[in-house]
């Protein structure tokens, strides 16, 4: 929420919860469509941060599996959305969400400056 408020504060209109390719649980959080830009803040522990992501003690290899499917995913949506011209930017929960929105605008700025040039 504090990325978007960011975001909408420098005047940028994106949509939420977007579904951006045609498959279950790829959806990306902020979805810029006119830039072609999606935005996926993910989470330290669901996605394996490599600064904060920890590692279950108990059940151990559900949790392991779990985790390296979500990191799979997350690549392979990558992939998908990059083969279909969009721009993937991935935040960390962690990340300062001034930080973040501003990455994301420059971004966001930058596809669709390119987009009027060509």
């Amino acid at each position: 929420m504090k990325i978007r408020r960011r975001l909408h504060g420098m005047g940028f209109r994106y949509r939420v919860d977007q579904p951006v390719i045609d498959h279950p649980r790829r959806r990306a959080d902020i979805a810029f469509t006119r830039a072609r830009v999606a935005v996926f803040v993910d989470g330290c522990f669901w996605h394996g941060c490599p600064d904060h992501g920890t590692w279950p003690k108990s059940n151990v290899e559900f949790w392991r599996d779990k985790i390296e499917t979500n990191r799979r995913r997350d690549l392979d949506t990558n992939r998908c959305l990059e083969v279909l011209g969009w721009k993937v930017v991935r935040i960390w929960e962690h990340e300062d969400p001034d930080v973040a929105a501003e990455r994301i605008a420059a971004v966001v700025r930058a596809r669709l400056h390119e987009s009027k040039r060509g």
